[in-house]
């Protein structure tokens, strides 16, 4: 079966086919011919029979002339025919006739005793006999005719005329097996070299079917040589070309889907690409990272059982902008809040054939941009509000200089005073942010040289004694860091530090609570180091606005309000940047009702 659905066997069969037809048809022809052309065996009757009438006519002319009947016994002879004469009273049926071939043909084996008798009787026997000596031989064809005297009513002898059935019946026989010999002959020939011809077209079929089959299991190097220069050479030649551009397109592809892989996992935002029916079918290493925080948070306490199943699925809040998209078929940009974090969504949808096939995600965390940009809103509104009230004094006690409303030179020097003190208010202010906005930029001046921490630490207390006394804060001190010196350390700076510390601490202790100074040896980056830590005993921070203390103008207390010589909001921020610019960190613990502790780390080989 297989060989027939193959090529080779379909045109195997229709060449042979066809030869077979053509033969058919042929000897059809042919066999028409012969038995219509040639004469057969009746009319071979019908002529030995006149032969016979015609010899019987001139006999009783020459019934005494033997070489006369001899000679045309030879004559007969030439033609594969005989003749014998039979005289009556000297007849035996042993009598030999002729040979046939190397067997002796006798009388009794022709004619029967009555048959002869009836010829001698004047009746005309017509008759065949057939000999097995040869198998190609179709047998006789024989007369009997009686011989007269002229004058006399019996015949004096009976005359056997005899011819071979081959020269007729088996030339037609021979010759249709001849036909048929050559026929078988040239079918085999036929049917061998029409294998042998399509087999030699067909092997190059082969092997590019076989190299087709390289290619499909993505062995794109594999190539065909030719072996001729006819068509299948030439097709040869195409599919060669055709193999080395799909090998270079393919190359291409493979390039640029590496170079886009490669984009892909280098971006710092996550890629994520959904089937239709929302399952992740392509997501990039941040996307991974994402979709493993957000698969472990709790959602909603009603949402929890039914979020638990969706790793390797469109997470819960991703899932109304995906049907949103898949809906509209168009882009869709937002922005979401998981948790304490702010991301950045756009989704567009994957066309395949102007139907949708899949939506891609692009999602970036914006929680830092969010912050800052909060930051920045908040910046302006505090500087506009820090800045408003001073000047806002200024304007409303220069008018009421201005305006005469000060009736006695006591009212007008007071007047004087608040401008004055709104004035260098908003000096400080400025200087503050001067400070922090060249620190922010790299651009802070240092002195370095070496400073010794209890000393500094002992003379800023000095500096803050009379005012705590006069608030009724004790200032203590608890020092440990009797031979700690740093070795590269900007002292007015970190004075600086200290002053704005201790200036919040009593600005937010009680009266009669305690405020402590305390210096001691330490280890911060497994290098030697000193820690300081001012701790008072005021209102405190809540948990919630700790990491946010060191930002610039952020209170702790949206309701605490600052006196004429409180600070400007920026002394926190400050402190935090000299401390970087020394290497150092600070940190602040705190509990609401009890106090706070700020705790610096400076490295003492800096």
């Amino acid at each position: 079966m297989f060989i027939i659905k193959s090529v080779v066997g379909k045109l195997w069969m229709t060449i042979i086919g066809l030869v077979a037809v053509v033969l058919l048809i042929l000897g059809f022809f042919l066999f028409r011919y012969i038995d219509t052309s040639f004469p057969n065996v009746s009319n071979q009757e019908e002529n030995l029979l006149r032969l016979a009438n015609k010899i019987a006519s001139e006999a009783s002319a020459h019934h005494n002339d033997n070489p006369y009947f001899e000679a045309l016994s030879e004559l007969l002879e030439t033609q594969d025919s005989g003749m014998k004469l039979l005289e009556r009273g000297a007849i035996s049926m042993d009598e030999p006739l002729f040979m046939a071939g190397d067997k002796m043909i006798k009388l009794k084996e022709v004619l029967k005793p009555e048959e002869l008798e009836a010829a001698f009787a004047g009746e005309t026997i017509r008759k065949r006999f057939s000999v097995s000596m040869n198998p190609w031989h179709g047998g006789y064809v024989y007369v009997a005719m009686p011989l007269y005297i002229e004058g006399q009513a019996e015949p004096y002898s009976v005359m056997i005329v005899y011819q071979s059935m081959q020269s007729v019946e088996d030339t037609q026989v021979y010759v249709k097996r001849l036909f048929a010999l050559v026929s078988l002959m040239g079918f085999l020939l036929t049917t061998f070299f029409a294998f042998f011809l399509i087999t030699r077209i067909t092997k190059p079929l082969t092997e590019l079917k076989k190299a087709a089959d390289s290619i499909i299991y993505g062995q794109y190097d594999k190539r065909v040589p030719p072996v001729s220069n006819d068509e299948i050479g030439e097709l040869t030649q195409t599919f060669n070309l055709m193999a080395d551009r799909l090998q270079g397109t393919i190359k291409d592809l493979n390039h640029e889907k590496q170079n886009l892989a490669s984009v892909l996992h280098s971006m710092e935002d996550a890629v994520i690409s959904f089937d239709p029916e929302g399952n992740i079918i392509f997501i990039n290493p941040h996307g991974e990272m994402m979709m493993e925080d957000w698969n472990g948070l709790d959602w909603d306490e009603q949402e929890e059982d039914a979020m638990a199943p969706y790793k390797g699925h469109i997470p819960d809040p991703l899932r109304q902008l995906f049907n949103e998209v898949v809906k509209e078929t168009k882009g869709i940009s937002s922005r979401l809040h998981v948790k304490n974090g702010v991301w950045s969504v756009v989704m567009a949808p994957l066309y395949s054939e102007e139907q949708v096939r899949g939506v891609v995600a692009v999602i970036r965390d914006v929680t830092e941009e969010t912050r800052l940009e909060k930051l920045r809103t908040d910046f302006v509104a505090n500087v506009s509000h820090e800045l408003r009230t001073p000047l806002s004094m200024l304007q409303g006690y220069s008018e009421a200089l201005v305006d005469d409303i000060a009736a006695s030179p006591e009212e007008r020097k007071e007047l004087a005073q608040v401008i004055h003190d709104e004035s260098l208010r908003m000096g400080r202010l400025v200087k503050d942010l001067l400070d922090l906005a060249r620190m922010e930029n790299g651009h802070m001046e240092m002195n370095l040289r070496e400073v010794n921490i209890m000393e500094l630490i002992q003379r800023v207390q000095r500096k803050f004694l009379v005012l705590s006394k006069d608030q009724g804060i004790r200032l203590e001190t608890d020092l440990r860091c009797h031979d700690l010196v740093l070795r590269s350390a900007d002292e007015d700076r970190l004075e600086q530090v200290l002053t704005n510390l201790l200036d919040n601490a009593i600005r937010h202790s009680s009266e009669g609570s305690t405020i402590t100074l305390r210096c001691d040896k330490a280890e911060y980056m497994k290098a030697s180091a000193v820690r300081i830590q001012i701790e008072d005993e005021g209102e405190g921070i809540p948990p919630d606005a700790l990491p946010y203390i060191f930002e610039r103008f952020y209170k702790a207390d949206k309701a605490r309000t600052r006196g004429a010589a409180g600070g400007t909001g920026l002394g926190l921020a400050i402190v935090k940047n000299i401390v970087d610019a020394h290497r150092g960190t600070i940190s602040a613990t705190s509990t609401v009702g009890q106090g706070t502790t700020f705790s610096i780390l400076l490295p003492t080989e800096s």
